[in-house]
């Protein structure tokens, strides 16, 4: 494979990637970033995610574009056997394979990790499944609406809001998408001591379900349980952003030396009560406590108590937009945000979220055409210019932006 790869700690990996929607594309958007080559293989149609969202041209919504940025794109129609055959050539010269359909679908293609293995034994090999297949569940459909709904987020949102809502982001794939970054970098890890490369398997469903006992296990953890399965703090209806006198906060006075500050400032009446002494004491009447700061927290402008919390080094934020963090003055600071020219003007890419001191990563260049990348893998695989061999499919022909 003769193109140059990017800095960053994972360059020189190749990721042959048959991932859709935003599970799979957000993880490999990060291994591309990190300086992996990731080849994203589509069907000619596309994926569907090209068309889901405002986008400069048909088939490059800014969804797809923010989570595919960087890669290459190559149409192959793996129901077809010269484009089965290109893809087995691809595999030889990968570090990792990874998709996002269901294991009856990869294995009726024929490349479920027992075949892919014969081709390269030491590939990483990654499974980006909805439920993982050793339960009951596997072959159920699974989108990101569904695994908040199983993994019990509405649930919790009930306890808070008093009706069962959806987080406003989409939230079990982006979370499981960076658990598969953490399986799949483990996994090229373990083959950087061993040389052995292996099969991972990553379910939606059971990282959600991590994800959210991590907290709300709680009491329920142990035989015999000693509460239920919540987390207080977190579904206390009283946890909300606090109304000022002129719009909202979100603060945090939690420990008992922030605590302390807080009442030596601010003096409200009911501070004194011993009861709320310790964070211990607070934490068994937590949503009281939330009730009484919101009745002190209305006496004040949001700039008032920023300015004071902010001087006490007590945890507090103002209410901001998605829009808003395109101009945040910490994350323009930092430069969070990477301008691209692509061949529909410049994009401002949310960058990379991690620093390294010698290898940084970087928004590694644009999304890619649907197929725009075609000729350029086959040429490097050595099939030529034409893009097949004789007696095989005109693969090649389906290259170039939409």
């Amino acid at each position: 494979m003769s193109r140059e790869q990017g800095a960053g700690p994972l360059a020189g990996v190749r990721i042959v990637d048959l991932t859709a929607m935003v599970m799979g594309p957000y993880c490999t958007q990060i291994l591309a970033d990190m300086g992996a080559d990731v080849i994203k293989i589509e069907p000619p149609e596309g994926d569907g995610v090209r068309y889901i969202s405002v986008g400069p041209v048909r088939g490059m919504s800014g969804v797809f574009v923010n989570v595919n940025r960087g890669k290459r794109s190559v149409v192959l129609d793996l129901r077809q056997a010269a484009d089965a055959q290109v893809l087995r050539e691809l595999v030889e010269q990968a570090d990792v394979f990874i998709h996002s359909m269901r294991a009856k679908a990869i294995a009726k293609l024929g490349f479920a990790y027992a075949e892919v293995a014969a081709i390269n034994p030491t590939i990483v090999y990654t499974n980006c499944y909805g439920y993982g297949r050793r339960g009951p569940d596997r072959d159920l459909t699974a989108y990101d609406d569904t695994i908040q709904a199983e993994c019990g987020l509405p649930a919790v949102q009930q306890m808070l809001t008093g009706e069962p809502n959806f987080v406003g982001s989409i939230i079990a794939d982006k979370v499981a998408g960076l658990m598969a970054v953490n399986a799949t970098v483990m996994a090229l890890f373990h083959r950087s001591r061993t040389g052995e490369g292996q099969e991972v398997e990553v379910g939606m469903f059971e990282t959600m379900a991590a994800f959210m006992l991590a907290e709300h296990a709680n009491g329920a953890m142990f035989d015999p349980p000693l509460g239920t399965a919540t987390y207080p703090r977190a579904v206390a209806p009283n946890r909300r952003p606090y109304r000022t006198r002129d719009g909202y906060i979100a603060a945090l006075i939690y420990n008992d030396k922030q605590w302390t500050t807080f009442v030596d400032a601010v003096k409200p009446a009911w501070a004194s009560d011993p009861a709320f002494a310790t964070l211990e004491q607070r934490a068994r009447q937590i949503d009281s406590i939330y009730g009484l700061i919101a009745g002190t927290i209305r006496e004040r402008t949001t700039q008032e108590w920023l300015g004071l919390f902010r001087k006490l080094d007590i945890p507090a934020a103002p209410l901001r937009t998605p829009a808003e963090l395109f101009d945040h003055p910490h994350l323009n600071a930092v430069g969070f945000f990477q301008v691209v020219d692509t061949p529909q003007g410049p994009v401002r890419f949310p960058g990379v979220p991690t620093w390294f001191s010698r290898t940084p990563g970087r928004v590694a260049g644009p999304a890619p055409g649907l197929g725009e990348h075609t000729q350029e893998v086959l040429a490097e695989l050595g099939l030529g210019a034409a893009g097949s061999r004789p007696g095989e499919s005109v693969t090649a022909g389906r290259a170039g932006t939409p």
